[in-house]
């Protein structure tokens, strides 16, 4: 409480437009179930995001790399990022000397090209293979059958740059949380099935803003929200 309210007085040019006790209840929400917050901060102001990391969040979420490389040169080099959105593959490039975690897989073809880039730089990136769970077409991402199609490739063995950590994946655009939370609960029995190909993946990436709290309930352990911690 003390915190909150020195606040405007620590951070005089953000008043309003971070939602400090929402991200202080989030926070609290999420310890029951050891789950991180990655506050996606697309089309955020670096304002916006000096004040989230002084109060904290050091786990930043962009869909574009193109806005990403601007605000990591303006801000501590100690934030992670992680790219959530769609991945090009022409864009690897550009994130591979510094990108913490990609949560957006969706092909053999660009674990391939982030495998490339890494090893230029003597990395190993993380990565979430991205399923589509939502009803939506215009969403990305593979299905069972392609993902243990791939897991069962030979050339994935050859692709030593890279980790893959877990599953990330984004529910249907709808009022209906009964969905929702089927569609969650599909996806943790991927993540389930998949931990028996690769014992090591920890990461279920799923639930945002409106949904964030059925996917914590169906098993998520990361969570990417955004409108949620701004004024």
């Amino acid at each position: 409480m003390l915190f909150a309210l020195l606040l405007p007085v620590l951070l005089p040019n953000f008043a309003g437009m971070i939602r400090t006790e929402v991200i202080q209840a989030v926070l609290e929400e999420l310890k029951p179930y050891n789950a991180t917050l990655v506050a996606v901060t697309k089309t955020r102001s670096i304002e916006d995001l000096q004040a989230l990391y002084q109060l904290g969040l050091h786990i930043f979420g962009e869909n574009r790399v193109q806005e990403m490389l601007p605000k990591r040169e303006a801000l501590p080099n100690d934030i992670q990022w992680h790219l959530i959105g769609h991945l090009q593959t022409n864009k690897v490039k550009y994130i591979a000397p510094f990108i913490a975690l990609i949560h957006s897989v969706d092909s053999f073809k660009l674990l391939q090209e982030i495998n490339k880039h890494a090893q230029k730089h003597n990395r190993t990136i993380a990565c979430l293979l991205q399923m589509h769970i939502a009803q939506e077409e215009t969403k990305f991402g593979m299905d069972e059958r392609e993902l243990f199609t791939m897991l069962e490739s030979p050339e994935l063995l050859e692709l030593e740059n890279i980790r893959i950590a877990g599953l990330m994946g984004m529910a249907s655009n709808t009022d209906d949380m009964q969905q929702v939370r089927r569609e969650f609960a599909g996806l943790r029995q991927t993540f389930e099935k998949l931990k028996y190909w690769l014992p090591d993946i920890h990461i279920l990436s799923m639930g945002m803003s409106n949904d964030y709290r059925i996917a914590l309930e169906e098993g998520s352990n990361m969570v990417r929200i955004g409108s949620k911690l701004f004024a």
